[in-house]
């Protein structure tokens, strides 16, 4: 994967789960990397003050810049994917919003990843997409004040997850535009999910580079390091940077071992520079 100068990001809740959560950015800075993106690092929406310190100070002591940051989704190890569209669990969204604000103005963070949240067969429809709309609105809102971007990702794997295509996905953040909200809500493009759900990955870097706000990246199948499927993930990059796209690409797959989790990506590509 040489082909293009797009900028790095390791995402160390997949590719360094294996480790504290607090020794993950400093592993990847041994790695060579000087960017790192997390999904939600607490146990809970609401983390005590202190929690909230050691992870900015582990970051700020690894010498790397946090680009991406998940808000919080429920339990994932239970098979939670996001709480946005879960009526009564507002408040705990809501938060967590706030404490990564917090996170993102400390550290220079500016995107935010908001899951979706699965489907609740006890209510209608309807009623979570509303629910939804008002917390994209109030974390939009929030996430403005500090210059950054919230997202939206599309996931596989899950079939009670309702946005399956880059579609799923514009579709709501469409509707957020004519509510009137900041527009600042943009499309996590994971070509991984993408390509397993079988979205046209190709037509979306072509149509929608202009909406993408973030990329991730896995081969497939078995979402891991480039190079272990067949996804042609080089020439998706390179068309996304061609039309356009000039954000970070997040590493978010499962290394097939320790030491050929970055065998693919030379020292000197991972140490992109940080602006």
């Amino acid at each position: 994967m040489t082909s293009h100068q797009l900028r790095f990001a390791v995402n160390c809740s997949l590719v360094f789960a294996d480790l504290p959560v607090l020794e993950r950015a400093a592993a990847a800075a041994t790695a060579g990397f000087t960017a790192v993106e997390f999904w939600w690092p607490f146990a809970t929406a609401t983390p005590a003050d202190d929690e909230v310190d050691a992870f900015v100070d582990s970051i700020s002591a690894a010498g790397v810049r946090l680009v991406g940051l998940n808000f919080f989704a429920g339990d994932m190890s239970a098979g939670d994917r996001g709480v946005v569209s879960w009526p009564g669990r507002e408040s705990e969204f809501r938060d967590s919003v706030a404490v990564a604000a917090d996170i993102g103005r400390r550290l220079g963070t500016r995107v935010f990843n908001a899951l979706y949240g699965n489907r609740i067969d006890a209510l209608p429809p309807q009623a979570q997409d509303e629910a939804a709309l008002d917390n994209l609105l109030a974390a939009a809102t929030a996430i403005d004040a500090i210059g950054g971007r919230v997202v939206l990702e599309p996931v596989s794997g899950c079939d009670r997850y309702p946005l399956r295509t880059a579609g799923d996905a514009l579709d709501v953040i469409t509707r957020l535009e004519r509510l009137g909200g900041p527009g600042n809500v943009g499309l996590l493009a994971d070509l991984y999910h993408l390509a397993v759900n079988g979205d046209d990955v190709d037509a979306v870097i072509a149509t929608a580079t202009d909406r993408i706000a973030h990329i991730q990246i896995a081969d497939a199948p078995g979402r891991q390091e480039p190079g272990t499927g067949d996804l042609p993930l080089d020439d998706w990059l390179a068309a996304a940077e061609k039309a356009g796209y000039g954000g970070w690409v997040g590493l978010e797959y499962k290394a097939s071992s320790a030491d050929r989790a970055f065998e693919w990506l030379s020292r000197a590509r991972r140490a992109a520079p940080v602006h």
